[in-house]
């Protein structure tokens, strides 16, 4: 992405905190808008020599996030470059896999406007405490930006993706560039973002189908080249042990995942956008759900809703992070600094690390309890009830007795 002058020296996604080595690599399945598309975060060999990933995969994805922003692309490429082109993920490329007994699995979607590098700090972490994560990019035209191919009728004509890494195996493939949909004028949104999120559910149970066939040993073609030979995390995975995480508009993705698919055994849902779901699905979701908030975001609406999931026999636990923004889960607010960060609301008062390290650890302890994991992460139980000075136990916002 050039600038290796970097702006951002000392500003940089944290790495994993577990025993395991992170690797990462990218999977395509179907070249079409209908295929599945991950980023892959896994337990990997240990190696000195490795290649990190770009955060940000090439430029088409900044000139998304200036849309999604509205902003002119041409300005901000160059801002974003300045800031983040030099940004690396903390994760060895394409590394070989470490086999190492059955790894349970999470499934990640992200929110509005994102795709699937941005949520890496998350996904990298649980990856290092021995995980198997798939960050699906969602092409129901709620990133930034996505990709896809389509047959070109002249083979060897045509230009290939921006991105070194995301070169098609077939030399008859051409990319497709997708956006994010805006609003049009007087459009009712509730329609088109229920239609999204069961679509985004649709998409992260396909990305679920093709971990269960990779498990098995079936043969499942990557599009894009790739050095990373899935055959080597044949019965690798626990299937038994499935969970799905999100945040914003990838929480409501969660919620919907579980009334969808019995094989995802609970959810943790990252500060969710509550509006894209139907009420009518809620009792149909009988996994537990853990949801995790930031302090400025959330309003009395949007919690009661949450607040109708609640049951007396399903578990169903919320805390809130004191000092955080919406933007506290994101990879952004890792690198920028206070000043710009807080201009842009991609930061909050507390320290990111400390927010996100509460975060992590209470997800790794609720995923314990109810994946039924022999681990060590009950340690951190108590922040799964808000036990900790930068917690609250459920919610900051006051809601009015006549509203429950």
């Amino acid at each position: 992405m050039g600038n290796s002058s970097g702006h951002n020296n000392t500003m940089s996604i944290p790495p994993g905190k577990g025993p395991h080595q992170v690797g990462c690599t990218d999977l395509m399945v179907g070249h079409t808008v209908h295929g599945t598309f991950l980023r892959l975060y896994y337990p990997c060999q240990a190696s000195k020599n490795h290649q990190l990933p770009d955060w940000v995969p090439c430029r088409e994805y900044f000139n998304g996030l200036a849309d999604f922003m509205k902003i002119n692309r041409a300005l901000s490429e160059r801002i974003f470059n300045y800031l983040f082109g030099s940004c690396k993920i903390p994760a060895a490329w394409n590394a070989s896999f470490k086999p190492d007994g059955k790894y349970p699995v999470i499934i990640f979607s992200h929110g509005l406007g994102a795709f699937r590098t941005l949520y890496s700090a998350i996904c990298v972490e649980l990856a290092s405490q021995g995980f198997i994560v798939a960050a699906v990019e969602h092409r129901d035209e709620s990133s930034s930006a996505t990709f896809y191919f389509r047959e070109h009728a002249e083979p060897g004509t045509r230009k290939h993706p921006s991105c070194d890494i995301a070169k098609p195996v077939s030399d008859n493939l051409e990319e497709v560039w997708m956006y994010y949909r805006p609003l049009k004028p007087g459009e009712n949104e509730f329609p088109l973002r229920n239609k999204q999120v069961k679509q985004r559910a649709d998409e992260c149970i396909r990305a679920l189908d093709i971990l269960f066939d990779i498990n098995s040993g079936k043969s499942v073609e990557n599009v894009l080249q790739c050095d990373f030979d899935l055959s080597t995390m044949e019965n690798s995975m626990d299937l038994c042990r499935i969970a799905i995480m999100g945040h914003s508009f990838g929480g409501a993705t969660v919620i919907e995942c579980l009334c969808k698919d019995v094989k995802f055994k609970c959810g943790v849902a990252l500060d969710t956008w509550m509006f894209p779901l139907d009420e009518e699905i809620f009792p149909g979701v009988k996994q537990p759900i853990f949801f995790i908030n930031s302090e400025k975001f959330q309003w009395i609406g949007n919690i009661i809703r949450m607040k109708k999931l609640d049951s007396a026999i399903f578990p169903r636990k919320m805390i809130t992070i004191k000092g955080t923004v919406h933007q506290s889960f994101p990879d952004f607010t890792f690198l920028t600094g206070n000043w710009i960060g807080r201009l842009m609301k991609l930061k909050g008062d507390i320290d990111p690390h400390i927010a996100l390290d509460l975060s992590n650890k209470a997800t790794l302890a609720f995923l314990q309890r109810h994946l039924n994991m022999d681990r060590d992460f009950n340690q951190w139980d108590p922040l799964i009830d808000g036990k900790d000075d930068n917690l609250i136990p459920g919610t900051n916002i006051n809601i009015p007795q006549s509203s429950i």
